[in-house]
């Protein structure tokens, strides 16, 4: 029982990391039991998905293309996906005013941590220091989020 209330956190952490530290008081776990499990599943989710992002871009942009040659080939209308949404220029603006620090820090904890590590690998994968940012985020943002949980149901 008790290893199946770590897994649980452990594979929530993996995808959406702000909300799992809730669960902790909830299940009878401790702080640091609590804070190190949700922070190892962070790290392990954070890891697969930033050095996976190249596969994940590549893959979007091959069958976005198949889909356009199907329409094409087929005689069918096909319209062209829009590159200004709402949702990329909030995406573009978080980039530009909190740079690589906050945006390697934060947005992984408040998008999820799939996305936001996608996200964050397009924009500084090239910069080494982005992936041991995500990591410090995850033990920060662990502490914080581990710290209100217990703070307000402990």
């Amino acid at each position: 029982m008790y290893l199946t209330k770590l897994s649980g956190l452990f594979i929530f952490s993996i995808i959406k990391f702000f909300f799992t530290p809730l669960g902790g008081p909830g299940l009878g776990l401790s702080f640091w039991e609590t804070y190190f499990t949700c922070v190892s599943g962070g790290i392990f989710g954070a890891t697969i998905f930033y050095f996976s992002a190249n596969y994940f871009m590549k893959r979007a942009k091959e069958k976005y293309n198949a889909l356009r040659q199907k329409h094409l080939d087929e005689g069918k209308p096909f319209t062209e996906k829009r590159k200004f949404t709402r949702g990329n220029k909030f995406i573009v603006r978080v980039k530009m005013r909190l740079g690589i620090i906050g945006t390697a820090m934060w947005v992984p904890l408040f998008l999820s941590v799939p996305l936001g590590c996608i996200i964050t690998a397009k924009f500084y994968g090239d910069d080494k220091r982005t992936f041991p940012i995500i990591v410090f985020g995850m033990f920060f943002n662990g502490a914080i989020m581990t710290s209100i949980a217990y703070f307000l149901m402990g």
